[in-house]
């Protein structure tokens, strides 16, 4: 009896523990009878099932990555762009997953990236190297998320966000994108320094204009000034000359006779009786 007792209580234990479920908190449970689908969208906790009828499985509802490997896509002007992108996505109605993807995460994902790649490809398409590099990848990504939208909820499927990591050139237009570049940028310096040229030749005309009017104007004061100065002299020299003549005479001849024989090795040939020696002859009838 002992025995038997404890062979019930062990089928009671399993049983119970066979009607039993869990559904964590960041998942959604589905139920199963012989296979067919007779609940869906369980909530996280503890549930009851019938045991050997019911089987159940859990769907990882939480926000998944698929960051796919980089690809090659065409611009509207036929160049090849290597884009890395990346998608969120989430499980929003595990019934739908199940039956379109038989619950494999994997091939959700490949149906998925694919979408998403038309999509990329689609846009950039219609855009080119310039639009796209410059200030477009938002737009494109926010613009792919919208279109794919519809598509991806056959599969029970929600994007969250679609990002573009990274935009790289293909080898020959990076060269062909480099060499513009340097071209206008060598254009660039090349009128800059035209400029830099023009505006020297205009600072250093203007620097002459100016130096030869500074001149004229020093010049012409210059002359001015010289000229009062030797209208004060003369000025000084005729009431010198009215005040006593003949002292100014004599004065005026003294300073010739100093100038004439400045130097001692000097030698003038002169009439003694000329005028240049009048007061010498005056001295000496004295």
């Amino acid at each position: 009896m002992k025995q038997l007792g404890m062979i019930f209580i062990a089928a009671v234990l399993f049983v119970v523990s066979q009607s039993l479920y869990k559904v964590n908190e960041w998942e959604t449970g589905m139920l199963f009878r012989f296979g067919e689908v007779v609940e869906s969208g369980i909530e996280p906790g503890l549930h009851l099932k019938m045991p050997v009828v019911n089987n159940v499985r859990a769907f990882d509802t939480r926000l998944q990555t698929l960051d796919a490997p980089p690809e090659r896509y065409l611009t509207s002007e036929k160049k090849n762009l290597i884009v890395d992108s990346f998608v969120k996505w989430r499980i929003v109605d595990v019934e739908k997953f199940f039956t379109t993807t038989s619950g494999d995460y994997i091939g959700a994902g490949n149906r998925l990236g694919q979408i998403i790649k038309d999509g990329l490809r689609n846009e950039f398409g219609n855009r080119t190297v310039k639009e796209v590099i410059s200030a477009e990848r938002v737009e494109i990504a926010a613009t792919v998320k919208s279109i794919t939208k519809d598509k991806v909820s056959e599969f029970g499927i929600e994007i969250e966000d679609v990002r573009i990591k990274r935009i790289d050139l293909a080898q020959d237009i990076s060269d062909s994108v480099y060499r513009r570049m340097e071209a206008e940028r060598n254009r660039v310096a090349k009128d800059l320094r035209s400029k830099g040229s023009e505006a020297a030749e205009k600072i250093r005309a203007d620097a002459d204009r100016q130096k030869v009017v500074i001149l004229a104007d020093a010049y012409r004061e210059a002359e001015i000034l010289r000229g009062k100065g030797d209208a004060t002299a003369a000025d000084i020299y005729a009431k010198a000359y009215n005040q006593d003549s003949e002292f100014y005479a004599f004065y005026h001849s003294i300073n010739s006779y100093q100038n004439a024989f400045r130097d001692k090795s000097d030698v003038l040939l002169v009439d003694p009786k000329a005028d240049f020696f009048q007061y010498f002859n005056e001295s000496e009838k004295k």
